[in-house]
Order: structure tokens, then sequence, then C-alpha cells
């Protein structure tokens, strides 16, 4: 399958990437909507301003196996977040900013030394603040050769409007449900209607690019990929995340229900998220997928 961004003129990308830019003078990209001008000197409360900070840029076998194949997802992970999440495990990249700035011109020519060295996808970790400046690089390394399939993998606090921009540009969307409630948003993650937002974005993400998509090797090409991460004492909300997906995008959907949570960062502050997820909290969730219909994945 062929990824959906070569359908696209490179005037079609070129226009997006405008409108995308256009976002930034008073920055809307995300749901916080700071309004801040990033091409000039401001940055928004993702710390973020016009150019693009990159952690690293390699081969990955740590994602999921549709994603990892044989050899690997190209990541390049980004710096910075629009979430603040008080347990997050890459805090030193999302809340304490490590990385460097590149050029989209360096990021495009390390984007095709994955596709060099075989890597299944690019795989874009944490792109929402960056999302205009990571389409330029696309444009860039697309004239130079890029053919294999783009991963947009997120918090999942995405805009609708900036979603409707990436519209045949991203194959595979990996959005993480943390939650199914909005208090819990704002406690944990910093903001104030994570679960109203987080499912309107998935459902946009679910209907630009349907259910997974695997091919006879067993790498994915296109689709939704979900992840939910079981937090303890039933935080996530996992049983109204699961139902969700189940009855208003499909059964056949991927879903990661994920049970490496510990305690990281300023997770210690908080006591009912101090400790890691036990077994029985872990099967539960796997029951209740099942049950659920949702067993891609599990």
């Amino acid at each position: 399958m062929e990824p959906a961004y070569l359908s696209l003129s490179r005037s079609e990308l070129e226009g997006r990437v405008e409108e995308l830019r256009e976002k930034l003078k008073d920055c809307d990209l995300c749901p916080l909507e700071c309004g801040v001008n990033r091409l000039g000197e401001e940055k928004g409360r993702c710390n973020s301003g016009e150019e693009l900070l990159v952690s690293s840029v390699s081969p990955h076998h740590g994602e999921e196996q549709p994603l990892v194949g044989q050899y690997g997802s190209g990541t390049v992970f980004l710096a910075n977040c629009n979430l603040g999440c008080v347990y997050c495990q890459n805090y030193e990249l999302s809340q304490l900013g490590r990385g460097r700035k590149m050029k989209p011109a360096e990021v495009a020519e390390r984007t095709l030394e994955l596709q060099t060295r075989g890597c299944h996808n690019v795989n874009w970790v944490s792109p929402t603040h960056f999302v205009p400046q990571l389409v330029e690089t696309l444009v860039e390394a697309i004239y130079k050769g890029l053919e294999v399939p783009i991963v947009y993998n997120t918090g999942g606090y995405e805009s609708f409007e900036t979603l409707k921009l990436l519209d045949g540009i991203v194959d595979i969307y990996m959005p993480d449900m943390k939650y199914s409630s909005d208090a819990s948003g704002r406690k944990y993650s910093g903001v104030s209607d994570y679960w109203k937002v987080n499912k309107k974005a998935v459902k946009e993400m679910h209907r630009q690019v349907g259910d997974l998509k695997i091919d006879d090797s067993g790498v994915a090409q296109r689709g939704l990929l979900i992840r939910h991460l079981v937090l303890p004492e039933g935080i996530s909300g996992t049983e109204e995340v699961l139902r969700f997906i189940a009855e208003e995008l499909s059964r056949d959907s991927y879903v990661n229900v994920m049970g490496q949570y510990r305690p990281c960062w300023k997770a210690s502050e908080y006591e009912e998220i101090g400790r890691s997820v036990t077994s029985r909290e872990l099967e539960k969730a796997f029951d209740l997928a099942r049950e659920m219909g949702l067993n891609r994945g599990l």
C-alpha cells in the first residue's frame, strides 16, 4: 500500500505547510490555543517557539509489533509537549525539553536515513506542537525519495482543525486515550477538557484512516492504533474508554491496553498514583476489552 502523501501534489503539500504555519502567528495548533506569536520570540504553554527541537532520530524496537516489524520504527522524538502529565516516563524530553534545534532540511535528511536503514515507517513522537515544521520536513523528504508511512504518535490532546490539515498526509495515527474524565485530565495532565477533546480527535483520526491495516509480513500500513495506559485505582477510566472505542469507533480497532505504568516525574506527590499497577488491575482491563469485543492488540 502506497503512503497517502504520495497522492498529493507538491503544491498541495506546500499549501498545507503554509496554512499550518499561519496558525503559529496566533498559535492555535492545539486545544490550548495560547494565542502567542511563535514565529516571533514568543512561546506557548508547550514551551516551544518556531524552531524544531528534536531529542533523537533513530530506529526503535520498543513500539507495538505492527510498527516495529523486522527493522524497527523510525522514531523522531520531539522535545516538549502540550500536556503536563505528572507521571510522564519521558519527562526529560516532554517536560524538561531535552533536545537540540534542527532545521527542517536536516530532519528531512535524517528521516531519509531511517528509510535507508530499513525502518518500516517514520514515527513522529509527540508531534502536536511542531506540526507545521514536521510537514515541512516531510515535503523535503518526499522529493528526495521518502516512501514509507508516517506515524503520528500523540498524547491525544489534538485540535480538530489541525487534524483536518493532516488528512491525506498521516498514514497511521497512534493516539493515547488517557482518561475518560476531564477531572483526571485536569489533575494529572494539566488540561481542563481532555476527555471531550480526545474523543472528538480520535473520531476524526478514525474517519481519515479507518481501522489498522497490516500487510502479509505483519507490518502496519495505514489506520488507527490506540494506546490506553492503565493507571492505579481506576484513574484512567478504562471501562468508559473501551466502551467509547467499541461503540463509537469500531470493534475492529487495534487497542494496546498497557500495563507498564510506574511512578515517574512528580507521581510520588500523588498518593493514588504513587505505585505500579497490580496484575489484578491489569487483568480486569484486559477482561473488559474482551467483553467489548476489542481483541486486536491484546
